[in-house]
């Protein structure tokens, strides 16, 4: 198998393997809640097993993790029947808005909302009242979905017209960098998009207000200071998982 151009070791998902990230992790987490800055409460853990497979995702389960995060629908169909029920699914990729019938009452939160289609598809697919998170481009990157923060209140505006959706929050991807502390002013600037976005359904949609608290941002190699700018969710791949394969 091969992982950005090297070799697997044989142990990268032994129980050991996986139970000692699983260790660093939680206690980085941990180090940063008690050292934060911003926010209050438990910071939800999401393991992202982008193509890693099913039996490392179980070993994480199995020493107690019970948030994990797709990213492709197709591969999320492949995988979820192989894994315990009581999961709770993040969708956290961009959704294609023909794919959305899929995930519709399947998943717990998708964090991923950004346009019209999307929340027409899954509004009209969905028979329960479903959890999503709004989408902010930070950056302007072009690559990226979600819309920029000054935007917020259009796409809240559009999402209120569909009554199974309930907004509880945002999510956001800073342009990748090697230092975390460069994404810190993205971070901050969603958590300030939050307090904006809050104050706006209070006046608007008053009966919309409740739950609505998540920062879905955050990730390996920055998560930390995601949480010290008031991140209640970590997506977190390779610090669990390992280097990525992409032969799965």
């Amino acid at each position: 198998m091969r992982i950005s151009g090297e070799h697997v070791s044989e142990d990268q998902y032994s129980k050991e393997s996986m139970q000692r990230r699983l260790r660093d992790v939680r206690t980085r987490i941990e180090r940063a809640v008690d050292h934060r800055e911003h926010g209050e409460g438990e910071v939800e853990l999401v393991a992202v097993g982008k193509t890693h497979p099913v039996e490392a995702m179980q070993q994480l389960y199995n020493a107690g993790v019970r948030s994990f995060g797709a990213s492709y629908v197709q591969e999320w169909q492949r995988k979820a029947p192989r894994l315990p029920d009581d999961i709770r699914w993040h969708f956290i990729g961009r959704l294609q808005s023909n794919k959305a019938k899929y995930i519709a009452d399947e998943v717990d939160l998708v964090h991923s909302v950004d346009r019209k289609s999307v929340s027409k598809r899954l509004n009209r697919r969905s028979e329960e009242p479903m959890d999503v998170l709004l989408q902010v481009n930070l950056g302007d990157q072009p690559t990226k979905g979600g819309v920029k923060s000054d935007k917020l209140e259009g796409l809240m505006d559009l999402v209120a017209n569909y009554p199974k959706l309930r907004v509880r929050g945002l999510m956001g991807m800073p342009p990748y960098s090697e230092d975390p502390e460069d994404n810190r002013k993205y971070f901050r600037e969603l958590r300030r998009a939050l307090g904006r976005l809050q104050d706006y359904v209070e006046q608007k949609y008053p009966d919309r207000r409740e739950g609505l608290e998540e920062l879905s941002m955050g990730m390996t190699n920055d998560f930390e200071v995601a949480i010290d700018e008031g991140a209640t969710i970590v997506r977190v791949g390779t610090a669990l998982f390992g280097p990525r394969s992409y032969d799965d």
